[in-house]
This record gives C-alpha cells, structure tokens and sequence, in this order.
C-alpha cells in the first residue's frame, strides 16, 4: 500500500467516487471511505482500554462508516496478546465510551466479532487447553510483520459434532453484547485463516460429519453462526468478511470462485467485505447487501473500484491508521502520513496509536 498520492489528477471538477453519499441499509453514509478493522493489540487482558476512546473518534467523521478492530467471542476465541473481546459484562462496559465518542462526531460503528481457531496456542487459552479448530492439523510457525518475531501455534483441537453450536451461541452473544455496547451493527469475521475460515476452506477442513467434505457441508458452520446473529439482532445489522482467494494461516480452497458464489446469495446480510479485487465481480452480482472491498487499496484505485461498480464501498487499513483524517486528505488529494509498520502491534496507549498528525497539525 503506497503512502504517497499522485499529485495531479483528473478528478477535480466532478465528484471523487470515493467521496459520494451511499445508503447502506437504514444508514446514511456521506462517504464511502470505511475504517478496515485493524488488530492493534493494546486492550489490557483483553478488555477495551480508555485510549481507544482517541484512537477511535480521530477517525470518525459523520456519516462515516468504521469497523472495529477484531473482538474475540469468547475465552477460547483469542490467538494474540491483548486482542479487545465482547464476552464479558466489563468488556461490553469497557466498550460503551468509546462506542459513544464515535457517535458524537456522527459516526457508524460496527463490532468485528472473531474467533480464531487454530491460529493460537495454548498460552492464549483458558486452562492451558489446546485451541479449537474444524481440524487437528497444527499450523506451521509464521514470521510476523516484524520480520523478527515469529508466531508458534499448538496443535488444535477438532471439534466434535456435539460441540459445534455452542459456538454458534458465542457468536450470537457476543453480536447481543455488542448491541448491549451501543454499536450499529457487527462484521462475522469469516477470512483470513480464522475459524470459521478453517471450515469454508478445503485446505483447512479434513471432516467426515456435516461440517465436513461437500462445499455444502463446509458451508453448514458459517451460515448456522450468521442465521443465529441475524436470528439476535436483526439482518439490518449484519455483515460478513470472507476472503474466498486468499491461502492465510494454510486454509486456501481448491475452488474459491465456486465457495464465493455459494456463500454470497446465502448471507442475508446488510453487508459483505471480500479481498482480491480480480476476483470479486461474480460475487458482487450474486450479492444483494452492500459489497465492501478491502486490501492495500489506495485514492486511485478505491475511487475506480466504486465508479466501475465493483463495489459499493472501500475499507482501508494502514493508510488510515496513519491519517486519521483520511477522507479530507482523499478529497484534497493531500500528501499522506507514512505508516510505522513496527508500531502496528507495539502496546503503546499514544506512539503509533493516537499520534498520528491530522493535516492542519502538519501544515
């Protein structure tokens, strides 16, 4: 992702796409710039810190739409140090001031809720216990952004048949307990090698039940956890990330085109975030909700993204991690604030979290 616009464009007499009105269900959003949620790593064992009350409103604006760093469902849902989760009475507290900042300054805010499976180990885990997975298979170490450090995961756990819908009830607690924070909505977080990609993905899942096998049957987790938070909460609240293309933590599929397309018409949901630009127009057509892309997307690109139509909005991370005030920069066509990769994860309540400047402190 570059962190230098071009500086003449051809946008400046008619409308940027990227900063024109959109109706997302019953919210109406003045742009199309959304906050992609970022793993940040400074919530304190796990609860939502005072800090997150800045970080968050610096980047609200109204009308605009941002989604959460994120947030584990349950004690067996974490895999990194100080990860925010929705599963207890003093994290669904810990949430509510920093809900409110948002919506003070005119924002939407929507609750990513996670699990992430097989991709932790046991330090994370309550009792020392293995994590959960649709499989047994463990994960190979992986580097870390930093280049340095490096992730060991313990081997998973298989979930029994029997065990399955108890964590289809995590989520559809965790989706209550987010509107019990005041949110606007959640995100099911069903990408990126987590959990519930464990089960979409047939890298990932080697069962022999109804979970497993057949696209259908691998499928079946996924949709059960969306009817349930649909079921609590209502479809009008309701969005899905999935990444049908991508191979993150070993849970690539033989035929992403073909998972896509079934999941898409089968999410009765407000909205769906995707990956991988290229691939995404069959899902976009086969999806009625409001279709968000996402991944190393830049003014340039995001702006064409929603004039060709391929999606309706645009989720950045690390551009606006480093420029809180991200829309007005795009509607400028202002110089950038570099990102500071090393500080992504450093649990640091201001440095790289809240310090970032806005364009009239660097003018």
């Amino acid at each position: 992702m570059g962190g230098i616009l071009q500086g003449e464009d051809d946008m400046s007499a008619k409308p940027i796409p990227l900063l024109t009105p959109y109706k997302m269900g019953k919210f109406q959003l003045s742009h199309r710039v959304v906050l992609a949620p970022l793993t940040r790593q400074r919530s304190w064992n796990n609860v939502p810190q005072p800090h997150a009350i800045l970080y968050y409103s610096q980047r609200a604006t109204r009308g605009g739409l941002l989604i959460t760093e994120a947030t584990g469902v349950s004690d067996t849902a974490q895999g990194f140090s100080h990860t925010p989760g929705i599963w207890t009475k003093e994290q669904v507290e810990a949430w509510k001031p920093i809900v409110d900042a948002v919506h003070a300054k005119g924002g939407i805010f929507i609750c990513q809720i996670w699990h992430v499976g097989r991709a932790s180990n046991e330090d994370f885990q309550p009792n020392g216990q293995a994590p959960i997975s649709s499989t047994d298979k463990q994960l190979m170490p992986q580097v870390l952004t930093s280049g340095v450090d490096v992730s060991h995961f313990s081997a998973p756990r298989r979930l029994r048949t029997d065990e399955i819908p108890k964590v289809v009830n995590d989520f559809r607690l965790a989706a209550r307990n987010a509107m019990e924070a005041g949110f606007d909505g959640v995100e099911i977080h069903g990408a990126n090698g987590y959990l519930i990609d464990q089960f979409l993905k047939d890298e990932a899942n080697d069962r022999t039940d109804k979970y497993g096998g057949s696209l259908e049957n691998r499928c079946r987790f996924p949709l059960e956890v969306v009817e349930a938070v649909i079921n609590e909460i209502g479809a009008d609240k309701v969005g899905m990330r999935l990444s049908p293309f991508s191979n993150y933590s070993e849970a690539g599929d033989s035929n992403p085109r073909a998972l896509g397309l079934y999941m898409a018409p089968r999410m009765k949901t407000l909205g769906e975030k995707t990956e991988c630009p290229e691939s995404l127009v069959p899902m976009r057509k086969a999806f009625n909700g409001t279709f968000i892309v996402a991944g190393g997307y830049g003014r340039e690109d995001g702006n064409k993204a929603v004039a060709e139509n391929r999606a309706d909005l645009v989720a950045f991370g690390r551009l606006f991690l480093a420029n809180p005030d991200l829309p007005k920069r795009f509607e400028l066509n202002a110089p950038l604030n570099k990102y500071i990769r090393e500080l992504f994860y450093k649990p640091e309540p201001v440095l790289g979290y809240t310090d970032y400047p806005f364009l009239e402190d660097s003018s």
